[in-house]
């Protein structure tokens, strides 16, 4: 089948400006690379639950642009966004002689793709890299926007840089082999969009979430393209997080902090998010901010998602120590992303003590 683009969100960010390419069919077919910086050798990067699926059908496509197509395979899993699985990329790189102009293809989700930006930051202090994102998560939120990292032991992508991509290819068909406990993870991240800034379109999500759930292509499409529509807007105001993109985080600081408390890879970083928006819906019920009835609705949505809605019960200090190292905070002072009203998110502190009663009450 050919491919279909079915709609282009441009990132406007001045020389750094590049499209979201959204559609069915595109990840095999030469002409979606067309375009790219011109180069002799292209290095995918990928890992070894998505190389039997599409890395070959990536590489035929790739290969009239390119003398060379190298690729390299990490392990999946949150737990290897690490400096040693990082470094297998560096290797790779440095073993085929790949010169300033290569051009990386981060093929995976959101763990590929952050260390993969990571990498092209930083290999020979920059070179081209494409978004390849083939989870719903990946290509709602990770994929885009430049930022890239790896994990530290005490805190989620705390080693990392602004990095922004040539492209983002988000090719529709490789939802379809998206296990349901990872689909519903990248749920989460459609979700956020709602309450931070479209509610219209958290009334789409809750009307039609049935589709969704059975990854209609319609469904999809919207999903993806709203998502990405919302934050390339956020991203094209702020690019580097000094203000309005804060509001991206919604749920994430107390999700960083239940993924960084049971140890990577234990929950999904979609999973920790959509618990992280209840707590954080609470917490703005308790600042007087948004109603229970709001608290109510956001709780319903996300469980009916297949997400989970109470977090692991490790205690409040764990938690507080995990937030601490958050990259919002400021002076040990923890700020949290909170609905000031439905539709409309905002950057604000809050006491300890009412931080700790939310933990209590949202706590298995």
């Amino acid at each position: 089948m050919p491919p279909a683009t079915l709609h282009q969100v441009p990132i406007a960010l001045g020389d750094r400006s590049y499209p979201i390419v959204i559609g069915t069919g595109l990840l095999g077919a030469a002409s979606t690379w067309s375009g790219l910086p011109k180069a002799a050798a292209a290095l995918v990067v990928t890992n070894d639950t998505v190389a039997p699926l599409y890395l070959a059908g990536l590489q035929k496509a790739l290969a009239p642009h390119y003398r060379a197509v190298h690729t390299v395979v990490l392990p999946d899993g949150e737990a290897h966004k690490d400096w040693q699985t990082l470094n297998r990329i560096f290797d790779a790189l440095l073993s085929h002689g790949c010169d300033r102009k290569t051009v990386l293809f981060a093929l995976g989700g959101g763990v590929v793709g952050d260390m993969t930006g990571f990498a092209a930051a930083s290999y020979m202090r920059g070179v081209p890299f494409v978004q390849v994102p083939t989870t719903l998560l990946a290509q709602v939120d990770s994929s885009v926007g430049g930022k890239t990292g790896i994990n530290h032991p005490l805190g989620k992508n705390m080693v990392g840089a602004f990095y922004q991509p040539a492209r983002v290819v988000c090719d529709l068909d490789t939802l379809k082999t998206l296990p349901p406990r990872e689909f519903s993870a990248g749920l989460a991240e459609v979700i956020k969009y709602g309450p931070i800034a479209d509610m219209p379109f958290l009334d789409w999500i809750e009307a039609d979430l049935d589709q969704l759930l059975r990854r209609e292509p319609a469904a999809l499409a919207r999903a993806v393209q709203r998502s990405c529509e919302i934050k390339a807007w956020v991203v094209g105001q702020d690019e580097r997080e000094s203000g309005l993109r804060a509001i991206l985080n919604f749920g994430h600081t107390f999700g960083h902090a239940i993924e960084a408390g049971l140890g990577y890879g234990e929950w999904l970083h979609g999973e920790a998010v959509g618990c992280g928006m209840v707590m954080a819906a609470h917490l703005s019920q308790r600042l007087g901010l948004v109603d229970d009835a709001f608290v109510a609705r956001l709780t319903r949505l996300v469980q009916a998602a297949g997400l989970p809605v109470r977090g692991p019960a490790f205690g409040a200090d764990r938690y507080l120590a995990m937030m601490r190292l958050d990259k919002k905070a400021e002076a040990g002072d923890i700020r949290f992303i909170v609905i000031d009203a439905p539709g409309r998110a905002a950057v604000r502190p809050a006491p300890e003590a009412m931080v700790r009663d939310v933990i209590a009450h949202c706590t298995a």
